[in-house]
């Protein structure tokens, strides 16, 4: 509970900055550049040596991949049924399938679960997340926004991105053990990565909403925080699933969409009031959907 209502006051910090001119327009996007390329990859690193590859953890690479499927065949039925015009439909084959699951995951994981669940998120995020937006999301991209890219820039643009690098050279190092200077230095950065992500989250947010984009900002995030969660809690349970990888990944399922991917539709022309309102009313309604989530996960 202290976890949770650390992220709250982070939160409330980020909106009071964003009325501070002391604070320009920018300071977000440093902020979420400095966890993107210090913070997180300090913390995969720290991590990674913790990582156990086994049946159970398997459903945390599994999991994210189902997501995927089920949430964008959700997203075509209903742009069918709604006749949804082709940026709209764009904007949430991207932004609905890919969940916040590194930024807002790790402060939500580690609130509600504590440390012993971070491993089984790196591999939820780095295996599915993160190949996700690289291959699936620059696909989307390509085919409703006209931006082509092709498979050489696909994988090189994986490889590069700074949370994967940090998986590629941890899962490298496994069997050398950090000096403690190194690993205090990690613990250091990676310690306040909730604190640069979550004040970064308060400054982005914004709460105005155009009549045009309810429809499908309301079923976009329908299906990203309640319905996704709540068939990968069934299908888990269903096949005997009751692990705590098991448990990481339906939380991680129920996260809301990742911001990174949000302003890359916008960037792209693809619907940007549909996808800034995914971002921002995502975050605002994830602080009550996860917890709800985490207890339903509990009893069930």
């Amino acid at each position: 509970m202290t976890n949770f209502i650390l992220i709250g006051i982070f939160v409330l910090l980020g909106i009071l900055f964003r009325r501070l001119k002391a604070f320009p327009d920018q300071t977000a996007h440093v902020l979420n550049m400095f966890a993107l390329y210090v913070s997180l990859p300090a913390v995969i690193l720290l991590k990674v040596p913790e990582l156990s590859f086994s049946k159970e953890s398997a459903v945390a690479a599994i999991v994210p991949w189902c997501m995927l499927l089920l949430s964008a065949l959700l997203v075509l039925i209903l742009a069918r049924s709604m006749r949804w015009s082709r940026a709209t439909t764009g904007v949430l084959l991207l932004v609905v399938p890919i969940g916040n699951t590194s930024f807002m995951g790790v402060p939500m994981v580690n609130a509600f679960f504590g440390e012993a669940g971070i491993p089984y998120l790196i591999l939820y995020d780095q295996l599915g997340t993160m190949l996700i937006f690289a291959t699936y999301g620059a696909v989307i991209l390509s085919l409703y926004s006209g931006e082509r890219s092709n498979i050489p820039t696909i994988i090189k643009r994986a490889l590069l991105f700074p949370p994967t690098t940090a998986l590629l050279i941890g899962l490298a190092l496994r069997n050398w053990t950090y000096p403690q200077v190194v690993v205090n230095t990690l613990q250091d950065l990676g310690g306040i990565l909730t604190a640069l992500v979550m004040t970064a989250i308060g400054f982005q947010m914004k709460l105005r909403l155009q009549r045009t984009t309810l429809k499908p900002l309301g079923a976009g995030l329908a299906i990203k925080l309640i319905i996704a969660p709540l068939i990968a809690l069934v299908g888990c349970r269903l096949f005997g699933l009751d692990s705590l990888a098991a448990d990481i990944s339906i939380f991680e399922a129920g996260m809301p969409p990742m911001v990174t991917a949000c302003a890359l539709a916008a960037a792209a022309g693809m619907g940007v009031e549909l996808a800034i309102a995914m971002a921002g009313f995502g975050l605002v309604l994830a602080f009550a959907s996860l917890p709800l989530l985490y207890v339903l996960i509990q009893y069930l």
